[in-house]
C-alpha cells in the first residue's frame, strides 16, 4: 500500500481485525493491507494482532488493537457519499447491523464508529444557492433517520 499524507487511525479495544474485514465487506472497493502483529515487547500477547491497515475506496485506513483505554464518539465520523437510493440502502443496511440508527442519515456501527449515509443530491440542493430551497430540503432531512432521495426532492420542489 502506498502511504498517504493522511491516514484515519481506528482505536479498538481487541476487535481491528474483525473490523477491519467487516468494513472490507460493506464496500466493495476494498483491499486487506498489512497485519503488524504484537512481538511481546509491546503492549499484548506475542502472535497476537497489534495493527491491521486496509484500503476503502481508495483511502488507507490502520486500526489497533490498543485495549479498552479509549472509545469512538459522535465527535468524530466518516461521512459517505452516495449516488443513488439504492446505495444509500445498502450501506445504511450493513453499516447499522448490530449497530444503531440515529437522525439526519447519522448511524453507529456495531463497534462505536459514527458514519453519515449522504445522498450527493442533498449537497446539490443545499448548496444549489436558493435559500427557500435550502431550507425546506433541511427541514425535510431533521425528519429523517436515513436520507430519502425522493423526499429531499418533493421538499426541494415545495
Amino acid at each position: 500500500m502506498k502511504l498517504q499524507k493522511i491516514t484515519p487511525f481506528l482505536w479498538f479495544d481487541h476487535q481491528a481485525e474483525e473490523a477491519a474485514a467487516f468494513y472490507r465487506s460493506v464496500f466493495p472497493n476494498s483491499r486487506p493491507g498489512p497485519v503488524v502483529r504484537n512481538t511481546g515487547a509491546g503492549p499484548g500477547r506475542a502472535g497476537d494482532v497489534l495493527v491491521v491497515s486496509f484500503e476503502l475506496e481508495g483511502m488507507t485506513f490502520t486500526a489497533l488493537n490498543g485495549g479498552p483505554q479509549f472509545r469512538f464518539s459522535e465527535a468524530v465520523s466518516f461521512v459517505v457519499h452516495c449516488a443513488t437510493q439504492a446505495e444509500i440502502d445498502h450501506y445504511w443496511e450493513k453499516l447499522c447491523e448490530g449497530g444503531e440508527p440515529s437522525q439526519c442519515g447519522w448511524l453507529k456501527d456495531r463497534f462505536g464508529l459514527s458514519w453519515q449515509i449522504v445522498p450527493e443530491r442533498f449537497v446539490e440542493l443545499v448548496n444549489g444557492g436558493d435559500e427557500a430551497v435550502t431550507g425546506r430540503v433541511m427541514q425535510a432531512m431533521m425528519q429523517m433517520t436515513k436520507f430519502d432521495i425522493a423526499a429531499l426532492e418533493r421538499a426541494a420542489a415545495g
